[in-house]
């Protein structure tokens, strides 16, 4: 399952540099995860280095991309090889 930022996003940009497929990136008027290139940090890191950082916790599960952790590995070794 990707992930996405709430309407409770502060603007803070600290989120962004911790991302391992730049999956973040500026929104208007918050910022944004491609759910096309998140994969929770499956291949990358055993947890999501965003959500730790996110003061407001505003980084929550996005309902419409459900994937199981063996999707996103593939969605991972897809983009970096």
């Amino acid at each position: 399952m990707a992930l996405m930022i709430n309407e409770d996003c502060t603007g803070c940009d600290a989120c962004v540099l911790e991302c391992p497929n730049e999956a973040i990136s500026v929104g208007d008027p918050i910022y944004v995860i491609d759910p096309l290139l998140c994969t929770e940090c499956v291949g990358a890191h055993a947890e999501p280095q965003c959500k730790p950082v996110c003061e407001p916790d505003c980084i929550v599960q996005h309902p419409d991309f459900v994937e199981t952790p063996e999707e996103l590995q593939a969605k991972y070794e897809e983009m970096h090889g």
